[in-house]
């Protein structure tokens, strides 16, 4: 399905929000979720369904000194 992450489209086979970030690699632990404007609870990833054309935005926190 088509996808748009951070501003761009992404074709990905993914069912859940949890599926795409690991499928982008990023540290769960380290990543803020929006999908269509709303921020998205870690503990609910697994159960958030993707669909075709959804907004999602990643934020990962990097640390550095």
């Amino acid at each position: 399905m088509t996808l748009l992450v951070n501003g761009e489209q992404h074709d990905l086979e993914v069912t859940t929000l949890k599926e795409v970030v690991t499928h982008f690699g990023l540290q769960e632990g380290l990543v803020v979720t929006e999908v269509n404007g709303t921020i998205i609870d870690r503990s609910e990833w697994i159960d958030t369904e993707v669909k075709e054309g959804m907004k999602i935005e990643l934020v990962h926190f990097v640390g550095g000194g």
